[in-house]
């Protein structure tokens, strides 16, 4: 096989010259050669996905500088004669490591799954019948066909093209989209100027081709230019917060280290120990477990939406799923049953018409675009003899005509069919077929059309016009040929409303959600449709007054209506636009190639699987069916995933931050170390057990009832109050050990672990909810993890030999009682604390 990335200027090579030097056909390759090749070539990506790998999640949790600082001074300890703490101090690190490694494979092995299900497919020329295979699978020599909404896969050269119009922004940044042919170019071409040629990342906006595959992967002028086309997307509000919280706690964890380790120093204690002290107090505070425990939870909420029939396709918008709190959406298959009948058909004056419907029925068989539920409504109808009939020629549709045409010949007399929406075909005629006479339209058949257009259109259904024209033979038509039309009728489809879309619409808005219906069709339709599902029509914006409007102005009046109908897509992107200006969170719901700016814009893109190729690409979440019933499902995953991700941040901050910064300050009033680095790493590994837990709990109804938002000021507030309070606590533990107790060294380091692993583990279930904690029920695991490390933790300074290598040693039973009654005081307090903090600081959140 030749090596098909040197073929250079293909572009300009003539069609038997390209398809010979790929060594393939017109009819494409077999499936043995497309194997061969495959094995040869690699995968059509330009960078392969990431797999799930133990190794590398290994040495991902060994990349934290602490955790490399910790190990350099632990390996010092040992050959300073330290042996048996360097040894725990590993143990205990190496844990810590395999707990996040095993959670972490099995959340990305998910996900690997979940994704498998929406890879993208092409379709593609094997042996000359047309299959759909994965895009992954395209290989060089391969003959694809492309349809209006085709992602184009890889490069290559057209060989055949009909009114084939692509949209290249993504590499030529030109807003309009460009025609291409199957006309070789100048060898000297550059990439906007091989009209000829299509590139992989570009999509299909209109009409038809057949294309030979030049190059794939990285060869692809997208591939040899991605590093800085794929530029880092925009940080989502969920990313900035978790990363502006990581950089709180690791800028105090910063500070507290140097300082703590500089004083102890200072107070001549042991080098060595006060280093290893410090790095252990760091390892407490710094948030290393926050990537896994995220990872963790947006794994299990996708794996929950998952089953409820929303397949998550970029991880990180699952919080704004969560926090959307308006929908956009059209109404087909969302509000109505997506299966559209061809209710009745019409001739100029309103009478049914057979004449009509065989016009309609020639067009809609013929054409061989975009398939859509119009095209097949009509062919459904009833199927009349058409054997005397030739298809000549046809102009594909598109969404600035909204309407397509083709050319038949019957007995050597051709004639050109257009169907389409009724504006656009009116603005084409010049004559109407009224009976069996053609006379001119003149403004007495306008309004005769105009009013039958809207009663009609006032009951539901949607409306089509058909126009015909008698034509000279011609070797290719035109868009310029579809003029001085003959305007004959028009055809009625009717898309019921869904049953229990009333109920949904009504959960949606209960739940914070309102929703917005964005729709091509007329305004009489749009409103009708509204009307019968309950909607309370707030306002109605057309496309041709959102064209007048400036961008201040929709602002306002798209946050208030809630039917936007007769628009394009440019005026979908505007109104997306608008409602997130005004600081609305905004879902996108659409399934065609128009929709593509709009989902792209949206904050939650949401697609369907039968959705065109460039829909779900740019989705960020796609539907197993266009139901909103399955949306609202999903919208309670979302939430749910968001507030269990919330609950480890308030663990965090209550418990191990107040902990760390009272172990801090004792340091710097008590002769000895208040714990050793190996009970504070033992400290922190203990009670990352339960948070580990965290994904599979139970969610209040209060984070699920609206959407939420990711608030640094109420992070910040909540650390502090609750930081504080259990450093309270802290101190009064130390003050009954030292004071009443006259504990020494090892019975204090002894106590005080005991203390602050159980009043850690009790207070996330105070924590984990507004509710009074006995009421809100936690998830089984965290339950039997959390008892299960409260046994560990009180049975340690009784287990010989762990109680030695570790430095306790066993507390006589009043120990224990004495601090029993603090972690029941320190509970009690959280939860009044916990009450004033949601209802006079945060009342709102």
């Amino acid at each position: 096989m030749n090596n098909h990335g040197d073929i250079e200027h293909y572009w300009s090579m003539p069609e038997d010259a390209l398809i010979n030097a790929l060594n393939t056909s017109t009819e494409g390759l077999s499936d043995d050669e497309s194997a061969r090749r495959l094995a040869t070539e690699g995968p059509n990506v330009i960078k392969a996905r990431k797999k799930s790998n133990i190794g590398g999640l290994i040495l991902d949790q060994f990349k934290s500088p602490i955790i490399l600082i910790l190990l350099f001074a632990t390996i010092v300890s040992a050959l300073l004669g330290d042996l048996t703490d360097a040894v725990v101090i590993l143990i205990i690190i190496l844990g810590s490591a395999a707990l996040s490694v095993v959670q972490e494979y099995r959340a990305n092995s998910a996900i690997e799954k979940l994704l498998a299900q929406v890879s993208l497919k092409t379709t593609i020329l094997r042996s000359g019948k047309p299959v759909s295979k994965p895009t992954e699978e395209v290989v060089p020599g391969d003959v694809v066909l492309l349809s209006a909404g085709s992602l184009i896969p890889a490069d290559g050269v057209i060989l055949e093209a009909k009114d084939f119009y692509i949209s290249e922004a993504v590499l030529t940044g030109e807003t309009y989209p460009v025609e291409k042919n199957n006309q070789p170019v100048s060898e000297n071409a550059g990439l906007s100027g091989r009209t000829n040629c299509v590139f992989m990342g570009t999509n299909v906006r209109s009409g038809n081709a057949k294309v030979v595959i030049v190059k794939t992967g990285r060869d692809t002028a997208y591939g040899q230019i991605a590093d800085r086309l794929a530029l880092r997307p925009p940080e989502t509000e969920f990313e900035r917060g978790i990363r502006r919280f990581g950089l709180l706690l690791t800028e105090v964890m910063l500070i507290l280290v140097i300082t703590i380790f500089a004083l102890n120093v200072y107070f001549h204690k042991p080098v060595i120990d006060s280093l290893l002290f410090s790095i252990a107090l760091a390892v407490g505070l710094t948030p290393q477990l926050l990537p896994a425990i995220i990872n963790v939870n947006l794994s299990k909420g996708a794996q929950a939406m998952a089953k409820q029939g929303v397949i998550v396709r970029r991880l990180n918008s699952i919080e704004n799923f969560g926090s959307m709190d308006v929908l956009c959406t059209d109404k087909t298959g969302t509000l109505t049953e997506g299966v559209v009948k061809l209710d009745d058909v019409l001739d100029a004056s309103g009478i049914a018409s057979e004449s009509v419907f065989l016009d309609a029925y020639l067009n809609a068989t013929f054409q061989t675009g975009m398939a859509n539920a119009l095209d097949e409504a009509i062919e459904k109808r009833s199927q009349p003899d058409i054997r005397s009939y030739t298809k000549i020629d046809e102009i594909p549709y598109d969404f600035v005509r909204k309407c397509m045409s083709i050319v038949v010949q019957e007995d050597g007399v051709f004639r050109m069919i257009t169907k389409g929406a009724l504006e656009n075909v009116l603005a084409s005629c010049t004559q109407i077929l009224d009976g069996k006479q053609v006379g001119p339209l003149d403004d007495s058949c306008k309004k005769q059309i105009q009013a039958i257009y809207e009663d009609r259109s006032a009951k539901g259904f949607r409306i089509l016009g058909i126009a015909y024209k008698p034509v000279d033979h011609q070797q290719n038509y035109t868009r310029d040929d579809e003029k001085q039309l003959i305007f004959e009728g028009f055809l009625l489809f009717f898309d019921p409303p869904k049953k229990d879309v009333k109920n949904t619409v009504e959960d949606l808005q209960k739940m914070g959600v309102s929703l917005k219906i964005i729709t091509g069709d007329n305004k009489l339709v749009a409103r009708h449709v509204a009307e019968t599902i309950g909607l309370e029509i707030g306002g109605l914006l057309t496309g041709a007054e959102i064209g007048d409007m400036t961008d201040g102005a929709l602002m306002n009046l798209a946050n208030k209506a809630n039917i936007f109908a007769e628009v394009d897509p440019n005026e979908k992107e505007r109104i997306i636009r608008s409602l997130q200006k005004m600081g609305r969170v905004v879902g996108y719901m659409g399934d065609g190639v128009n929709d593509a700016p709009a989902l792209h814009t949206a904050d939650v893109g949401i697609s369907v699987q039968g959705a065109v190729d460039v829909a779900k690409e740019a989705a960020d979440f796609v539907l197993s069916k266009p139901d909103l019933a399955v949306l609202h499902q999903g919208i309670i995953e979302g939430r749910k995933t968001f507030g269990n991700t919330l609950k480890y941040v308030f663990m965090a901050v209550s418990s191990n931050f107040g902990n760390m910064f009272s172990m801090a300050g004792a340091s710097l009033f008590l002769p000895f170390l208040p714990l050793l680095p190996k009970q504070i790493l033992l400290i922190n590994f203990l009670t990352d057990l339960p948070e580990m837990t965290i994904a599979s709990d139970n969610v209040d109804d209060s984070y699920i009832t609206r959407p939420r938002r990711w608030n640094i000021a109420f992070i910040r507030s909540f650390m502090i109050v609750f930081g504080l309070l259990s450093s309270v606590f802290d101190y009064i533990t130390f003050g009954v050990l030292i004071f009443l107790m006259k504990a020494g060294p090892e019975t204090f380091r002894t106590g005080w672990f005991v203390e602050s692993v159980l009043s850690a583990e009790m207070v996330v279930f105070v924590v984990r909810t507004r509710q009074f904690f006995l009421r809100s029920h936690p998830s089984r695991y965290m339950l039997y993890i959390a008892g299960l490390v409260a046994m560990i933790t009180v049975a340690l300074p009784y287990t010989s030999p762990l109680n030695t290598l570790l430095g306790f040693r066993p507390l006589e039973p009043i120990y224990l009682l004495v601090i029993a009654v603090i972690v029941i005081t320190y509970l009690i307090s959280a939860e009044l604390v916990k009450r004033w903090f949601y209802s006079k600081i945060w009342p709102d959140y």
